[in-house]
């Protein structure tokens, strides 16, 4: 029997617009899946040969890279932070839209040009692409990491700016902040392991046809 393709699949905040790309290309996964209370990390789907992680946003990318899983979808924020080579990206899903930006405390807001900024202590989860944006500019980028709340991070004095994803920009507001620099814009890929698609292109293959076209609008069942 041949081992199962793995899909790592993020938690959080793409999941829900994931499912229906999934039912879109044919793949339901089990049950327990949409169970909220399941601390599985492992699901069977109603092809025996295609299973289900699912992973921290930021861990889809590593499992993918590594082989542990050979399909994988993320947002392009992930790919721009690790920048691995050994992944393959052919489809813009066109869901989970939203933006890397900087922000800052609306009061430092009011009087700031980003033009003439020459350093900036900036809190975030992104330290590359925040150091790789700043740099372009000529602007010296202290990054101060963080695995969330970064909206706190001005307000207790351990950055001036940071530099975080920003969909509605409700969660900037109620916490006193503003964008002042939109760094990227933001969707969801699907990603593939470069080694498994050679080795494995006769299974792999239809998927990402299948992830391509029912993007495209035409829904599409795997094999």
């Amino acid at each position: 029997m041949p081992e199962s393709l793995i899909i790592a699949i993020p938690k959080g905040r793409i999941l829900s617009e994931t499912l229906p790309m999934l039912a879109k290309v044919g793949i339901v996964p089990e049950a327990a899946f949409s169970d909220e209370d399941s601390r599985l990390l492992r699901f069977e789907t109603n092809h025996a040969h295609i299973g289900l992680i699912r992973v921290r946003a930021f861990d889809v990318a590593t499992f993918v890279a590594h082989g542990a899983a050979q399909i994988g979808i993320v947002g392009s924020d992930v790919l721009m932070e690790f920048d691995y080579s050994e992944l393959y990206a052919p489809v813009d899903l066109n869901i989970g839209h939203c933006r890397i930006s900087v922000a800052e405390p609306v009061a430092m807001a009011s009087g700031d040009d980003p033009r003439e900024w020459s350093h900036v202590r900036v809190a975030t989860k992104y330290p590359n692409i925040t150091r790789r944006h700043f740099e372009a500019r000529g602007v010296q980028a202290e990054c101060v990491k963080l695995n969330g709340a970064m909206e706190i991070a001005p307000a207790l004095g351990l950055s001036s700016r940071i530099v975080d994803l920003v969909s509605s920009g409700r969660t900037l507001k109620e916490n006193g902040l503003v964008e002042v620099e939109v760094i990227a814009e933001v969707s969801s890929r699907l990603i593939v392991n470069r080694a498994a698609f050679k080795t494995r292109a006769g299974e792999i293959a239809p998927l990402v046809e299948a992830f391509r076209r029912a993007v495209g609008g035409d829904d599409a069942v795997t094999a």
